[in-house]
């Protein structure tokens, strides 16, 4: 499973990371320029949001068009590929509403478990 030589060890999982998802909610309806990402996106820093377009658009995911202009902007748009995403984070979406309950009280019970401890200790 976790072998050197599997295909699948080449390929980045960009959707697990904590903004890819957003950003391509984001671009769902068609392309944003970089400004425009950061409105829905505010607890996200400039830097972040840079690198996560970069590595984006380098796994092609996204597309990074430039338009010459004074001042010059740029867009991104989702790709097919960055497209197709969107089956998993609707299922992902899908699967959290269904077992919310469930999750918020599994944590609610860590958490009373972990005070409890701490406590004794």
């Amino acid at each position: 499973m976790f072998a050197p030589e599997c295909p699948t060890r080449q390929v980045p999982l960009r959707i697990g990371d904590k903004w890819t998802a957003m950003i391509v909610l984001c671009l769902e309806d068609g392309p944003r320029r970089f400004g425009e990402l950061l409105v829905p996106l505010p607890a996200i820093t400039k830097k972040v949001l840079a690198e996560t377009l970069r590595a984006m658009e380098r796994d092609g995911l996204v597309t990074r068009t430039e338009f010459p202009a004074n001042p010059p902007h740029v867009e991104y748009a989702l790709t097919p590929l960055g497209r197709s995403l969107l089956t998993l984070i609707d299922a992902a979406r899908d699967w959290c509403a269904e077992h919310l309950p469930e999750l918020t009280e599994a944590r609610r019970a860590y958490t009373s478990s972990f005070s409890a401890a701490s406590k004794i200790s």
